[in-house]
């Protein structure tokens, strides 16, 4: 396949032999509003139909790969805008997971909340080493609610009872911790994260497709009920009507006030 590199305007979409880089591009952090996780979607699901990519990468730029989700767009929205921004996230969580493809994670720098959910429905996860660098769900902080199926996600990898105290704790994991309560699978340089997710996928492309993608499924069956058996619009609907409570909006605007004092 000729190497081509494809710019949308949240995403470059780098095109290599047999596989393909995706990476945000979305302003200075990475914030995850509702063009990117549409881009994203309609992204991975072209490749899964594309027969010539066998693999994909999902990474961000060195030291940012996501700085969660958009809170200060999210505060401004209506109703209308928190249930597209919910569904498309939701959306996007299905489409990763049905990806009948070997997906690796190269996360380049922090990467916490919204972004966490989005790299743990990936196959494999390689992060940079640094003291900001993280991951992790810490909505606490901020009288934030997480979704149903966010927390599912989480509870999936870490367990019910491990990721409940992590969530009271606010607690969030260095890549060395990340890689011990298993969140992500190797722990390396950030300068070193991309070429080894590279190398991983290779090794992964070299099995016969048809394996990979029934073996995938198998394995993954409890997450992909998790996900995809599920209402979307309702749970969006959900998360929307939870975070209309008007005690909750004054606690989420005392804390983004309390931000920009900084």
């Amino acid at each position: 396949m000729q190497k081509t590199t494809q710019q949308l305007d949240t995403l470059n979409i780098d095109y290599k032999d047999k596989y393909v880089i995706i990476q945000i591009d979305n302003g200075k952090v990475n914030a995850i509003n509702t063009p990117l996780l549409k881009d994203l979607r309609q992204t991975i699901d072209a490749l899964d139909e594309d027969d010539k990519v066998k693999g994909a990468i999902f990474t961000g730029r060195p030291h940012v790969f996501s700085a969660g989700l958009d809170v200060v767009s999210l505060a401004t929205m209506d109703q209308n805008g928190h249930m597209e921004f919910w569904e498309s996230y939701m959306y996007l969580l299905q489409s990763m997971v049905q990806f009948s493809k070997p997906l690796v994670s190269a996360i380049t720098g922090y990467a916490p909340a919204g972004a966490t959910i989005l790299v743990l429905c990936t196959d494999y996860r390689i992060m940079a080493q640094g003291d900001k660098h993280v991951v992790g769900m810490h909505e606490f902080k901020m009288h934030m609610q997480i979704p149903e199926m966010l927390c599912d996600v989480y509870t999936y990898h870490l367990g019910e009872i491990d990721a409940w105290k992590a969530i009271q704790q606010k607690r969030l994991f260095n890549s060395d911790q990340a890689v011990e309560a298993g969140l992500v699978d190797e722990s390396l340089p950030v300068e070193e994260v991309l070429s080894r997710a590279e190398e991983y996928l290779q090794e992964q492309i070299a099995v016969f497709h048809k394996v990979f993608g029934q073996s995938k499924k198998w394995f993954r069956k409890r997450l992909r009920k998790l996900v995809l058996d599920r209402d979307v619009p309702a749970l969006a609907k959900q998360t929307v009507d939870f975070n209309r409570d008007p005690e909750l909006q004054a606690k989420v605007v005392e804390f983004m006030m309390q931000l920009k004092k900084k």
